[in-house]
């Protein structure tokens, strides 16, 4: 991103809990910036891409402590900023997919009232618009069948439809910055890139900044502007995702070098083989 301010700015970003085992640092020192571009967060498991995201929105969980030299959105501090303040950017400036959303949806209200609640609370609209609003965003997510859905409780949907109904919710809204956390790990091929071509044209044509976290790295590279490569809490590399390919450092080119390619069969693929040295100081 060059040119304009960033929407998000966040520096020495940690995460820390005290467990019966001792201090367990799931994010150390994080530092980067979003603005109105595609910003795709790659790692292992447990590499600290989803307490990042929820490190933003002020959604972690106790006993977690977060501390940062910067966490500011569009000019907010957000590490300030008090409860009401923070009600009224979740969801409506800045929203969030989690993994597994079907599990974030309360299990005893249709999906269809939950989706409309999100847009009743922020924007002000009355019942039947809020209804309209949230059919609308169910056909965008290529839901077959809206008014079905819309009527529907959780546990009638798959892990995909759950997933689609999660993302209509957080786009409906029309936020300015949305942090998806795996967003279409459990949709199938088609359905995947329809939602991707609907998050391309919210960011492009609105204006909106994403940050998507993925394991995926060939969705990463083809989907993102840039990529922030995390293991272990830390960021060890940033680039371009057009140049994820001629990646420097070697964690990400033990990533790169486990992905099975059909156009360069190889008998058998690398095991990442990690270095001590990764995770720098204070470790």
């Amino acid at each position: 991103m060059t040119g304009a301010k960033p929407l998000l700015e966040v520096e020495d970003l940690r995460v820390e809990f005290e467990t019966r085992v001792g201090l367990v640092r799931a994010v150390r020192g994080v530092s980067f910036t979003v603005g109105r571009e595609k910003v795709g967060i790659v790692g292992e498991s447990g590499s600290g891409k989803s307490q990042t995201g929820r490190a933003i929105l002020r959604l972690t969980p106790q006993p977690g402590r977060v501390t940062a030299k910067k966490l500011d959105f569009d000019g907010i501090d957000l590490l300030k900023a008090d409860e009401r303040t923070m009600r009224d950017i979740r969801g409506k400036r800045i929203a969030m997919v989690l993994q597994d959303p079907k599990f974030s949806l309360n299990p005893v209200m249709s999906v269809g009232k939950q989706i409309a609640e999100a847009y009743r609370a922020h924007g002000g609209v009355g019942a039947k618009e809020a209804e309209r609003k949230a059919l609308e965003m169910l056909a965008a997510v290529k839901m077959r069948d809206p008014e079905r859905v819309y009527r529907a409780y959780p546990n009638e949907l798959s892990g995909g439809m759950g997933q689609r109904a999660m993302i209509a919710m957080m786009l409906g809204t029309e936020p300015d910055l949305l942090i998806a956390d795996e967003p279409t790990s459990a949709l199938d091929v088609t359905v995947q890139m329809q939602v991707l071509a609907i998050l391309d044209d919210l960011v492009t044509q609105r204006g909106m900044g994403l940050i998507f976290v993925s394991h995926d790295l060939n969705l990463v590279a083809s989907f993102c502007d840039r990529v922030l490569v995390m293991y272990a809490g830390r960021i060890v590399e940033q680039l371009r995702a057009s140049e994820l390919s001629q990646a420097q450092h070697p964690y990400t080119q033990g990533l790169l070098a486990a992905l099975p390619r059909i156009d360069r069969p190889v008998a058998e693929l690398q095991v990442l083989k990690r270095d001590p040295a990764w995770l720098g100081e204070g470790a």
